[in-house]
């Protein structure tokens, strides 16, 4: 299994394999869990070639301690990859290869998919998500990239460099714990109990998703509010419906339109999301 971390070493693999087509793309911060073998699994049978990136990105961390606790497992990681996908190529690089004039992010127009949620709570992240995206994209030129739904506004805005560079973006489904918490790397910094405790982002996802046409917006957002209130360590940031297409915010209820409810909640200094379509 090649590992890649030079420019050099990456232009004469992709010269010598450029007879194979097509190549396709997992993009990843590391800390693998089994999200991510299922999209490594997925791109290993859909195409000739496949790249999996491990990059902690510094510019989509607009908190400097969520930056410095990220796992990082490299050692680990490769030797999980070589076991789900011996053929593929894993390409680190360093920070100054993929800001080569520093930690500088570009401007976008996201179309107002940064508006709420994510792009409110964090703001930079989509600029930093999308810097090093399209930057992956020109280095490694993949046919097809794919990204889980767990990020499910981050994947939105992917689609848009994705469309502008000609990538095609799989979107792959959210992949849980037996509990049902979304899989994360930040699982990893929880406590086996409040590991079991976080299973309660995915019971409010099912509740409301039952409840939803049922009952007003607001005692939708009181079910998120009541759940979380009573765990220690616990708190609700957001709790937000949505177009599923647009992400703007719900304010009246439209059946005929697909909705999609999304949460953040902080576990003590975990932050942890999660979303499910409604309808």
């Amino acid at each position: 299994m090649p590992v890649i971390q030079t420019l050099s070493e990456l232009e004469e693999f992709k010269k010598s394999h450029s007879d194979q087509r097509p190549w396709g793309l997992v993009p990843t911060m590391g800390a693998l869990h089994q999200g991510h073998l299922s999209l490594i699994e997925k791109a290993a049978k859909e195409n000739a070639l496949n790249f999996v990136s491990i990059f902690v990105n510094p510019t989509q961390f607009n908190n400097t301690n969520d930056l410095q606790s990220y796992p990082q497992t490299l050692a680990s990681d490769l030797d999980t990859i070589q076991n789900v996908a011996p053929k593929a190529c894993v390409f680190v690089p360093s920070v100054e290869l993929m800001y080569p004039k520093g930690l500088q992010v570009r401007s976008y127009n996201f179309l107002g998919l940064d508006n709420g949620m994510e792009g409110l709570y964090r703001p930079g992240h989509f600029e930093g998500v999308a810097t090093v995206v399209e930057r992956l994209f020109k280095l490694l030129s993949p046919s097809i990239a794919y990204f889980g739904e767990k990020d499910f506004q981050q994947l939105k805005i992917v689609e848009l460099i994705g469309a502008k560079m000609q990538v095609d973006i799989q979107a792959c489904p959210i992949v849980r714990e037996e509990n049902g918490l979304a899989m994360s790397s930040r699982n990893q910094r929880l406590t086996a109990t409040q590991k079991e405790q976080a299973a309660v982002l995915y019971h409010i996802l099912k509740k409301v998703k039952a409840a939803y046409g049922k009952i007003s917006l607001e005692e939708l957002h009181q079910i998120a509010v009541q759940a979380i209130t009573p765990l220690p360590g616990f708190s609700l940031e957001y709790f937000e419906i949505a177009d599923n297409q647009t992400l703007k915010k719900v304010e009246d209820y439209d059946i005929s339109a697909e909705s999609r409810a999304f949460i953040s909640v902080w576990v003590d200094d975990v932050r942890l999301i999660d979303n499910m379509l409604l309808i």
